[in-house]
């Protein structure tokens, strides 16, 4: 299948196909006699990878090399698991981050009367040094 009929049933764009190919997470397929890319059901299958990989929130680094330790038929689901670990670590971190954002943001908005006077916590807070 093309590019456009990929893309249309692994539910991505063309450009971002195109990108995984540049960046080697997926390689580059044969060409047709008219030079359009030529995409399998493997091709498929390793985009539909990358995507739910993606939704994860795996970095293309990381997608890297999942793929790799995918198609190794030899791996150790040791290796999978200490990247998908520190993975959740960075996720965690991201929350707690987050989440301080959320609670810095609701106490500033309790603290602000939302009138018509010029005073605001929030623009204060946000002008402090």
């Amino acid at each position: 299948m093309n590019i456009s009929q990929a893309a249309e049933a692994c539910g991505l764009s063309p450009r971002m196909i195109r990108h995984y190919e540049k960046i080697g997470l997926l390689p580059a397929p044969p060409r047709s006699e008219g030079g359009y890319r030529q995409y399998s059901q493997r091709d498929l299958h390793t985009l539909g990878f990358i995507q739910r990989a993606r939704r994860l929130g795996f970095s293309m680094e990381q997608i890297g090399h999942l793929l790799t330790l995918w198609q190794d038929r030899s791996r150790s689901s040791a290796e999978v698991k200490a990247l998908t670990a520190a993975h959740l670590r960075e996720l965690e971190e991201k929350i707690r981050d987050l989440q301080a954002m959320h609670d810095t943001l609701a106490e500033l908005a309790d603290c602000c009367s939302g009138d018509d006077r010029p005073d605001c916590p929030i623009i204060r807070s946000l002008a402090d040094d």
